[in-house]
């Protein structure tokens, strides 16, 4: 938050704040009938207000200032991370060109291997003999999760 919001927000309270004491005085005299005592005390409420008015000017003034400088430090951080794409997708690009990004490898063991060949082969002989369930419908189900045929 920049000083002038502060001071603008600060001023402006008490200000109103100040407002409050000659307020009473005039109330006061207006009941016992002193014109005089009530319009000092409404000259302090007007000046009062009137700089209440200022601080809130400036106030608004500040947060404009605030507004503006942060949209301008949002633009500068996006068009940061654009630019930081835009390099993390160069070096990707360049990295596939060369080769040095290469796909990822997963290595199986022994034991892996042979089950993998088994399902495999089981898989084969179930289409082979005509036992694969190819022409299975799908089931849909409801809410409640029965199933609708």
């Amino acid at each position: 938050m920049q000083v002038k919001t502060m001071e603008g927000l600060a001023g402006a309270r008490t200000n109103m704040n100040l407002v409050n004491t000659p307020m009473r005085v005039f109330k006061e005299a207006r009941r016992k009938g002193d014109t005089a005592t009530m319009e000092r005390a409404m000259g302090y409420v007007s000046e009062f207000a009137e700089k209440a008015e200022e601080y809130k000017t400036e106030a608004g003034e500040g947060m404009e200032e605030d507004a503006a400088e942060a949209k301008e430090r949002a633009e500068i951080e996006l068009e940061k991370m654009i630019e930081k794409r835009r390099e993390e997708s160069e070096k990707l690009e360049e990295g596939l060109e060369s080769g040095d990004i290469g796909t990822d490898t997963v290595e199986l063991s022994e034991e892996g291997k042979a089950l993998l060949k088994n399902s495999m082969d089981a898989d084969t002989k179930d289409i082979e003999n005509g036992n694969a369930d190819i022409t299975k419908k799908p089931v849909m189900y409801t809410k409640t999760g029965e199933a609708i045929v």
